[in-house]
């Protein structure tokens, strides 16, 4: 009897290890193409989940796919507004060295003050030169990715940060052309409030959406000149200046939604889509959300124009995918890059995300109005990084503005918060 227990328990042991064999399968993210084991897996590392990105990235996936069948690729896209939370899941993975095949960051000090001066990217000069990519990339946007004479990442898009959505019909009802300054923006809201109407609409339960709207009054107020030399500490931060577009930010402040810090920034947007709100100042990327996922018609039922005094600035936000130093299939990720960096990679991307490419030879009959108009402008206007979007400054100063911005929305204390830019400038040197 003895024996024969034994014998049905090494049985039962086999066939659960048998079991197990066959149920073998990777976590975190969806994996397409072949049959490669998972340290072969071609890992892209995103926030895109939402209307619009999510859409523009399967878009880029399976043209990859098309491009290179035999490389299987694992969609480890995290949700969360800005790379909130993919930020700190990728910080917790490179610093234990298990760094995702690429990943997506924001050019400038993002990418150069973070990963890149912490020895975690591989240079990507040769991939340049082999794709011919220096003459289609504008120069100015090269040096955003770009560390000591070194590339460091390819850029996929160009997002504009200055513009103000508004409802057309709302503004048509209410007899209100689009602001272009801050005087009719404070009258437009008043004649709004007036007629029972949310001026602004505003959802900073992440905080960035704050910051973003005070660094496009800041570009308004100050110039694009000024405004980058107080990333450099050429114009400090408690600059007259500074001070006067904090004052604006203050005034702004009171004609937001009540709510505003329970909602996001697609809820923000979609107030304005159903005609609860009259305006929201947000990237580019809110007309994806409005036109893949409220369905709604440019210029018909939604309207745009740069934030106030910003007519002839371009906030830039630029996603950029690099090659992590240890990652064990490097030549997967040059032919990933290759083909993100490619007309037909953006040209595939960059209608649906709701941006424009980043190559100044993309087919411009693929993009509607807005984005033919954008384009064009991206190759006039005065360029300014975003700092909300981490390409102006590094981290840590980017992290202690959301902080003071995220109390001066309560408080409105113009001077404590003023106080509070000039405590962190220490931070920009890092």
């Amino acid at each position: 009897m003895k024996k024969k227990l034994i014998l049905a328990l090494s049985l039962l042991l086999a066939f659960s290890m048998a079991l197990a064999g066959c149920s073998d399968s990777s976590s975190g993210g969806k994996t397409e193409g072949g049959s490669k084991g998972k340290e072969d897996k071609l890992e892209i590392f995103s926030w895109w989940t939402g209307a619009g990105e999510e859409d523009g990235l399967k878009a880029l996936l399976k043209l990859f796919k098309e491009k290179n069948p035999d490389i299987p690729v694992q969609n480890a896209a995290v949700a969360g507004g800005a790379g909130t939370n993919a930020k700190a899941v990728l910080a917790s993975r490179m610093q234990g060295d298990d760094p995702p095949a690429t990943f997506q960051v924001h050019g400038g000090a993002e990418l150069n003050s973070g990963w890149v001066a912490a020895g975690k990217m591989e240079p990507l000069n040769d991939l340049y030169e082999n794709e011919g990519w220096k003459d289609k990339f504008p120069q100015s946007l090269i040096d955003m990715v770009s560390k000591d004479g070194s590339i460091y990442s390819v850029p996929v898009n160009i997002h504009r940060g200055n513009v103000l959505w508004y409802n057309k019909k709302v503004f048509a009802d209410n007899g209100i052309t689009p602001p272009k300054t801050f005087d009719e923006f404070f009258a437009a809201a008043d004649k709004l409030k007036k007629a029972g109407v949310t001026p602004l609409a505003l959802g900073d339960k992440e905080p960035w959406t704050a910051t973003m709207l005070f660094e496009d009054i800041l570009l308004g107020t100050i110039g694009v000149e000024n405004y980058t030399k107080l990333w450099t500490g050429e114009v400090p931060l408690d600059d007259p200046g500074v001070v006067e577009a904090a004052e604006t930010f203050k005034k702004m402040l009171s004609y937001i939604n009540d709510d505003h810090s329970s909602r996001n920034w697609q809820d923000a947007a979609q107030m304005v889509g159903k005609g609860e709100a009259a305006m929201n100042v947000m990237g580019d990327w809110a007309k994806g959300y409005f036109v893949n996922d409220l369905k709604l018609k440019t210029n018909e039922d939604f309207g745009y124009i740069t934030t106030p005094g910003t007519e002839n600035s371009f906030m830039v936000i630029t996603d950029t995918f690099g090659l992590p130093k240890g990652v064990k299939n490097p030549d997967d990720v040059k032919k990933f890059l290759s083909v993100l960096g490619s007309v037909e990679g953006q040209d595939a991307f960059n209608p649906l995300k709701g941006s424009i490419p980043a190559r100044t030879d993309a087919d411009q009959s693929k993009y509607d109005e807005y984005g033919k108009q954008t384009i064009a402008d991206f190759g006039k206007a005065e360029l300014a990084a975003s700092l909300a979007h981490g390409s102006a400054a590094p981290e840590g100063f980017v992290t202690k503005v959301n902080q003071a911005i995220n109390i001066f929305v309560t408080q409105k204390e113009v001077k404590q918060f003023v106080d509070s830019l000039k405590a962190a400038s220490g931070d920009l040197k890092k």
